[in-house]
């Protein structure tokens, strides 16, 4: 069986579990406000998904989007979820001889895509407390060099939860400005950080911003997102979308809904996800061998630092899968740092957060002598 049948078997059968606790995607799964799901109905009710959407967007959703960021002198694109904004724009704007910096670890398929365009991509190692799990504007400078294009930097970290303070960012912004450089700000987990600073509102023309719908709103299985940026970056990138017929009117129609009640609704989501975090640092830092680095985390996750050399994350990550809870190994992220830590999303229910820790004693004494371990992806 090829690898791309493999993983998408392993993510079919664990859709196929019903009773399946997702803590391992980042995904939100705190229950959906009413007036969310009531717009969707309507929409399929109407049965307007006979019709293709606008290729940029929905208007309304496009001026939301914009607006909730504080970007409304820029232009927006509504995309098919943010990984296809960036698939996109690495095929747009890398190419061979281009080089691309980002970080280690980071969320790695804007590697992938950048990569397959001949592009280098070069990776800053951040893991550890010798780096603050975060990267310097000094460090990014020493890595810049004549071929670097573009730097893509997710603010906050998936998955190491940090977030830069306004401070660093104006600082790489005078490091782009001074070699002509596009930053790509993957802004997926703003909304759970307690302080965040949008580049573009200090490097407009040579920003772009890709924001989501999967996390705070938990949309992830409709596959909605944006990319907002500059005229003259659109100009490039607006022309020819993959999604040039519009992205899933439905989704569009629940975003909509969900701006318009987060401020009703996303405290909640907020709350209990910071409060499983509490759960989770209190429980995890008073355990032998374990210990959560960065608390609180800025985005809805924590990463789980592993210091017994007879426990693999790939162990804990089957040992859970085998009670029906999904936690995300840390070669996922980083082939360099990937066996040092677990990954565990938190915006869940309670419920889930408390079962991942009732397990967790009984997880890592199979996981030490676990033998089978399950090809993971």
């Amino acid at each position: 069986m090829r690898n791309y049948d493999k993983r998408n078997l392993f993510f079919d059968e664990l859709h196929n579990q019903k009773d399946l606790k997702w803590l391992g995607q980042n995904t939100n799964h705190m229950r959906s406000h009413e007036y969310v799901i009531s717009e969707m109905i309507k929409s399929i009710k109407s049965e307007e998904y006979h019709s293709y959407a606008p290729p940029l967007g929905l208007e309304e959703l496009r001026k939301l989007v914009r607006n909730h960021l504080g970007l409304s002198n820029l232009v927006s694109l509504i995309t098919d979820g943010a990984v296809s904004g960036l698939y996109h724009i690495c095929k747009e704007l890398c190419s061979s001889g281009d080089q691309l910096l980002t970080t280690d670890p980071t969320w790695s398929w804007p590697i992938h895509f950048a990569q397959s365009t001949g592009a280098e991509v070069v990776q800053i190692p951040i893991y550890g407390k010798e780096y603050d799990y975060t990267l310097s504007p000094n460090r990014l400078k020493e890595y810049v060099t004549e071929k670097t294009k573009l730097i893509y930097l997710v603010d906050p970290n998936n998955p190491l939860g940090t977030c830069f303070t306004k401070g660093q960012i104006l600082d790489i912004i005078e490091i782009a400005k001074e070699n002509n450089i596009i930053i790509i700000h993957d802004c997926t987990y703003k909304d759970f950080a307690d302080d965040h600073t949008l580049i573009a509102n200090y490097y407009p023309n040579n920003t772009i911003t890709v924001w989501s719908f999967s996390k705070w709103l938990g949309l992830a299985g409709l596959r909605i997102g944006a990319i907002i940026t500059s005229e003259n970056i659109m100009d490039i990138i607006g022309q020819y979308p993959p999604n040039i017929l519009g992205s899933n009117i439905v989704a569009q129609r629940g975003a909509i809904a969900g701006l318009n009640i987060m401020d009703e609704w996303f405290p909640e989501v907020f709350k209990t996800q910071r409060e499983n975090q509490k759960n989770v640092y209190e429980f995890i830092n008073n355990t032998e061998d374990f210990e959560i680095p960065i608390y609180p985390s800025n985005g809805n996750f924590v990463f789980i630092e592993i210091n017994d050399p007879e426990i693999t994350p790939e162990a804990i990550s089957t040992c859970y899968a085998e009670h029906k809870i999904l936690v995300r190994q840390g070669n996922y992220h980083t082939k360099k740092f990937g066996n040092k830590f677990i990954k565990v999303s938190l915006s869940v229910p309670k419920e889930w957060a408390d079962d991942f820790l009732y397990l967790f004693p009984t997880i890592i004494l199979k996981a030490r002598n676990k033998s089978e371990i399950f090809q993971l992806f």
